[in-house]
């Protein structure tokens, strides 16, 4: 499993603007597939909703990708 460390430079990134910005999707299209086909785990934990606000500190895993949220 790959390790992406992403830092953030507000409060929160929406889930699917971190899965673009770090390349684990290729479009908004795959990001949006990608969470609602249940293949997003936020902290260990299956995560649908698209717009989830991810803060710092947070571990996000999709397509063998591990990404950390650090501030």
């Amino acid at each position: 499993m790959t390790t992406i460390e992403f830092k953030i430079t507000g409060e929160y990134i929406e889930l699917i603007k971190l899965l673009k910005a770090t390349q684990v999707a290729e479009s908004g299209a795959m990001a949006k597939a990608l969470v609602e086909s249940g293949e997003v785990r936020r902290n260990g934990e299956k995560e649908n909703r698209k717009r989830a606000k991810i803060c710092s500190g947070e571990v996000i895993e999709a397509l063998a990708t591990k990404i950390k949220v650090i501030d």
